[in-house]
């Protein structure tokens, strides 16, 4: 049995692979990997059953390479393709751990700016100033608010960045009206640390990285070695998900920070990278 690769299919063409992941696909199929579809909307609209009718059964264990998805929707496909003797190589728990930052930030607290959560659901009044001023207790001056999954980071000024605890319940209040309903998890509130703009990406694959390279969201990056790695090394050993990326940038100080971990599978490839240098170690891993 080898390993298998799950994509988002086109929307348009059903038939194939979604645009954004079709060069990754064929790098699979070109390295002997066997590839399946699964249907993004469906899956996210509920219809569990309809977005898994492309997998055949017995289709055994599978790496998923798509679109984000919320953790019960993720823990809803691997339960329905577990009734096709298919099983997703992260589970449900594991891709918690990546993909929500109350799962990861223990492990990585020493590592990067120091983080203050508060459990919401979507619709629920912001924090007023007082319940921010407790829950910030500690944090050096300067904010940076998202939710357990995202930021509004191009909304710099008006939704993520508060300078001070006084801007901070109007920021609050701001990022999670425009979140509405696509709120993650509740309200993260980080220090702010003023970093370089170039972002390195580590994708790490059963505790060890097998590719460093540029984040996607930016045009370069100041790339670390391996030899580099050995606090990000341990804290990725702690968090038991096997597949797993870091976002790291150098500090005004030089020092090196963890921006950001996620789940490997929903974490987008640089482009003008070859995708085989990705393909070629998830095909190789061990199947359980």
């Amino acid at each position: 049995m080898t390993v298998g690769f799950l994509f988002c299919a086109d929307p348009l063409r059903p038939r194939g692979v979604d645009p954004h992941f079709a060069a990754q696909a064929q790098a699979v199929r070109d390295l002997g990997g066997t590839v399946a579809l699964i249907d993004h909307d469906a899956l996210t609209a509920g219809r569990v059953e309809e977005a898994v009718a492309r997998v055949p059964a017995g289709f055994g264990p599978v790496w998923y390479r798509g679109w984000m998805l919320r953790t019960e929707q993720y823990r809803t496909l691997d339960e329905t393709l577990r009734q096709r003797d298919c099983h997703l190589l992260t589970d449900a728990r594991a891709y918690r751990v990546g993909h929500e930052l109350p799962g990861w930030i223990f492990s990585f607290r020493h590592l990067t700016p120091a983080t203050a959560v508060l459990p919401m659901t979507s619709g629920e009044a912001p924090p007023d100033a007082e319940r921010l001023g407790r829950l910030t207790a500690g944090l050096g001056g300067g904010y940076v608010v998202k939710d357990y999954v995202k930021s509004r980071k191009h909304e710099w000024l008006e939704a993520c960045y508060a300078p001070d605890l006084a801007a901070l319940e109007r920021v609050s209040a701001r990022f999670l009206e425009l979140q509405g309903e696509d709120l993650t998890g509740g309200l993260v509130i980080r220090e702010f640390e003023r970093f370089d703009e170039r972002q390195t990406r580590v994708w790490w694959l059963d505790g060890e990285p097998i590719f460093i390279g540029p984040h996607p969201d930016s045009s370069d990056g100041a790339f670390l070695s391996p030899g580099d790695l050995g606090e990000a090394r341990e804290a990725v050993g702690d968090l038991a998900a096997r597949f797993v990326t870091t976002d790291l940038a150098r500090r005004d100080d030089a020092v090196w920070r963890v921006i950001e971990v996620g789940d490997g599978q929903v974490s987008d490839w640089p482009s003008g990278v070859d995708p085989s240098a990705l393909a070629g170690p998830l095909l190789a891993a061990r199947l359980t």
